[in-house]
């Protein structure tokens, strides 16, 4: 399967999914025009990766720093397809990176926690340079 690797822009994020390896990265801001539109490629090939793979460790790693309202739903989706996979065979673990002054973040990633609770959640406070 080959990686899905989308560049960083002025309003999405940089989304690097090294497929091989069970490395997916995700960081940056995301507030594109067209949430739908941005996160399809990406809900897409993370949903056939998860189905090609069984009994796996997946590494999740997400640096967000912002996102907007309809990137969140698409966020929940990408989240809610972990989980399913979590459910099955598979061993989800997602490095929630967040400047330890962002209460926004570190709150967004302990709800993420509770309402997908096969994902083993790791935060991950960071200090802003």
């Amino acid at each position: 399967m080959d990686n899905l690797f989308i560049a960083k822009t002025s309003d999405s994020p940089e989304v690097d999914f090294k497929f091989a390896s069970h490395e997916l990265n995700i960081s940056g801001e995301a507030f594109p025009e067209d949430a739908n539109k941005f996160f399809y490629p990406v809900l897409v090939g993370l949903d056939n990766y998860l189905k090609s793979i069984d009994n796996q460790d997946v590494e999740f790693n997400f640096r967000l720093t912002y996102f907007n309202s309809a990137s969140t739903k698409m966020i929940f989706s990408i989240f809610q397809l972990l989980n399913d996979s979590a459910c099955t065979s598979n061993r989800i673990q997602l490095n929630w990176y967040y400047d330890e002054d962002d209460d926004t973040i570190k709150d967004f990633g302990d709800e993420v926690s509770e309402d997908f609770p096969a994902i083993d959640y790791n935060p991950i406070a960071t200090v802003a340079a």
